[in-house]
């Protein structure tokens, strides 16, 4: 099928390469003229394991191109998706002012009859909302639809996501979108579940929220154990062994951060309220992933003592593995509340320290993770890259004034650690 993708970043691009790579015919457009002519050159803008190859394979095969014109875009395909930015605000909501001007650009642009699908994540009746503008603007009087298709994708694994997902959701009025929309995802063989709009729309936020929990809650769990002489992990599997609960999600940590969870647990809560829920479980979430960042910047000042002056090693930049992306992300907290209490910091993170350059701008940074210890009083894991799982321990020794590592992933074995001589501090161990 002839598809347009509007909105070049984390979901847009996976979404439209994808697209291109089971057959369709797919526009990207994006309003940053820069990014597009990287695009249109082989490279990409983010880094996302296996994409940028997808993408020189499609370009070149003519499956695949970018465009910074909508109306092109619009003119050219038969189904629109929408993929820009809905950022939060301060109260929590969701700005939808770039969906709301991207509907006003296709309204414009449509001539003939169109499917425009809802690929970002949005409130429910953000449907509504779009369809209206759509009728408000388009001056040709067309036919068309609005689709709700909510994106599942992680940050580092998007591709095998999009190639091989669990379920496909569709929230969708007619027959004849239903019927384009299953000929899109027909390539990818899994679940078609079909619903109204607004429980689409639900679903999205629905799910966010409760993966948010499932981090709230280990992390809950390993202040306990701490406190009790357990162990998390020990205990995370025990529980996630029972096919009821699983296993994913339920690593202890620093917290949650990202562009999805803390956005989208915000925003379902704001969303609630204005629908008459209180929705305190969900308050409570956000409070525990608070107070584990705390709890943790504690574990190093109750060790280190006063920070002023001191210098700290920090592994790990991104808000999680297999990304550049450091929105919202746990690490880049982690280090400004070092700095805010006066400790100077070398940096290292495989993917992400020139995004992080703006963030971080008083910083070191090191390009070998190894060379990161270097007359350290102390080293933090502030990021689970599996890279840094072969860091060389005996040389970091050697190379930190003490021989202290906080551990904010779980990276290392405690009693390991004991036996080569680390005062070694973790989570929930």
């Amino acid at each position: 099928m002839k598809l347009t993708i509007i909105g070049t970043g984390y979901v847009g691009l996976v979404t439209g390469t994808c697209f291109a790579e089971v057959g369709h015919q797919v526009i990207c457009v994006d309003n940053d003229a820069a990014k597009v002519k990287m695009l249109q050159g082989g490279g990409i803008p983010i880094y996302e394991p296996g994409l940028q190859e997808l993408v020189q394979k499609n370009v070149a095969a003519g499956r695949l191109s970018f465009t910074n014109n909508t109306a092109e875009g619009v003119e050219k395909s038969d189904v629109i998706f929408i993929a820009v930015p809905t950022p939060p605000q301060p109260d929590g909501s969701v700005d939808l002012s770039f969906i709301e001007r991207v509907a006003r650009d296709i309204a414009s642009a449509m001539t003939s009859y169109k499917i425009v699908v809802d690929k970002s994540t949005v409130p429910v009746k953000t449907g509504e909302r779009v369809s209206e503008t759509i009728k408000r603007y388009c001056k040709s009087k067309v036919e068309f639809d609005v689709v709700s298709n909510p994106e599942f994708l992680r940050e580092g694994f998007a591709v095998g996501d999009l190639m091989k997902p669990d379920r496909i959701v569709v929230g969708v009025r007619s027959a004849r979108a239903i019927a384009a929309m299953k000929e899109i995802y027909t390539p990818f063989k899994a679940p078609i579940i079909i619903t109204d709009i607004n429980s689409a729309e639900l679903i999205k936020h629905a799910a966010n929220s409760f993966l948010a929990l499932k981090i709230s809650y280990i992390n809950a769990i390993a202040t306990v154990c701490e406190a009790a002489g357990a162990n998390v992990q020990q205990v995370a599997e025990g529980i996630g062994l029972d096919e009821r609960i699983g296993r994913r999600f339920l690593n202890a940590g620093i917290g949650f951060g990202g562009s999805c969870f803390p956005k989208d647990l915000s925003a379902f809560i704001k969303i609630s309220e204005q629908v008459g829920y209180e929705f305190h479980l969900l308050k409570e979430v956000q409070r525990i992933n608070a107070d584990q960042m705390d709890r943790f910047v504690k574990k190093i000042t109750d060790t280190l003592w006063v920070l002023r002056d001191k210098k700290i090693g920090v592994l790990g930049l991104a808000f999680k593995q297999n990304t550049d992306d450091v929105r919202t992300s746990p690490a880049i907290d982690l280090c400004q509340r070092l700095l805010k209490e006066g400790a100077t910091l070398r940096v290292h993170d495989p993917k992400a320290m020139e995004k992080a350059k703006a963030l971080l701008p008083n910083v070191t940074y090191v390009e070998d993770m190894n060379a990161v210890p270097m007359g350290c009083d102390a080293l933090v894991i502030a990021t689970e890259w599996e890279e840094f799982k072969a860091l060389d321990l005996d040389r970091a020794k050697s190379a930190l004034t003490h021989p202290i590592m906080f551990d904010g992933r779980n990276l290392f074995d405690p009693a390991e650690m004991e036996k080569r001589g680390w005062i070694y501090k973790s989570i929930g161990r």
